[in-house]
């Protein structure tokens, strides 16, 4: 099953089940394929070694659950509404194939390790080791393009092989100019505050990594344009 398959029956489960609980579909008439459909859901999850966290895979389950706890529709769109989110996220981060490859390896290799670790992690831990990938990828980003020779510091500061901000910041320098440039700064100095701010986030959570891997791709893409390794 294709990304854009399963997240069609994930959107279809989740009208089903907002249907039946607001006035809408009865689920005798609906629930033989309801069930049908969580059954391929569970499977594709289940390959693709995801926990499934949809706890009803019959309607009358969920009648059970809603006619007892949920009082109103709003209430219950609300509730299917935070129940399938972080899964349709989860499967959305799954496709490593969205960021386009800049044809550094070690950059390339390691953004596809952070979405991947982000379609399965389940820990705090998990989570912040993300953060821990995403540094690595931007301080790779800068040693591939920063040129001490062509790309001098302020006060002609000698710079570490892992000063990402001083690699970046000469780097952006000399091959932008004008207001982009510093906005480009800007986006560098945000991706990496956010590495290291989820490195040591103990109550780091999927949205958190989700952010924080966009912030570095983005970063990683608009260097690569820059450096005239990917097309704008």
């Amino acid at each position: 099953m294709t990304d854009p398959e399963l997240l069609a029956l994930l959107d279809k489960l989740r009208a089903v089940m907002i249907s039946v609980a607001t006035g809408g579909a009865r689920i005798g008439e609906v629930n033989n394929e309801f069930q049908e459909d969580y059954r391929t859901v569970a499977d594709e999850l289940r390959n693709r070694e995801i926990e499934n966290p949809l706890p009803y895979s019959d309607l009358w389950q969920w009648y059970g659950k809603w006619s007892a706890d949920i009082a109103g529709y709003g209430p219950r769109r609300a509730y299917v509404a935070d129940l399938f989110a972080p899964l349709i996220s989860r499967v959305r981060a799954s496709r490593v194939a969205e960021t386009p490859p800049t044809g550094w390896a070690r950059v390339d290799r390691t953004i596809v390790d952070a979405r991947e670790r982000l379609s399965r992690a389940k820990t705090e831990e998990q989570f912040q080791a993300i953060g821990l990938l995403c540094r690595e990828a931007l301080i790779s980003v800068a040693q591939e393009v920063f040129d001490p020779t062509k790309h001098p510091t302020e006060a002609d500061v000698r710079v570490s092989t892992t000063d990402y901000k001083r690699m970046i910041e000469a780097y952006v320098a000399v091959e932008m100019r004008g207001g982009a440039a510093e906005e480009v700064r800007k986006h560098a100095r945000t991706a990496l505050d956010l590495a290291l701010r989820l490195q040591h986030q103990r109550t780091a959570g999927f949205r958190d990594a989700a952010i924080c891997i966009e912030a570095t791709s983005a970063v990683v893409g608009i260097i690569a344009i820059v450096s005239g390794r990917r097309d704008p």
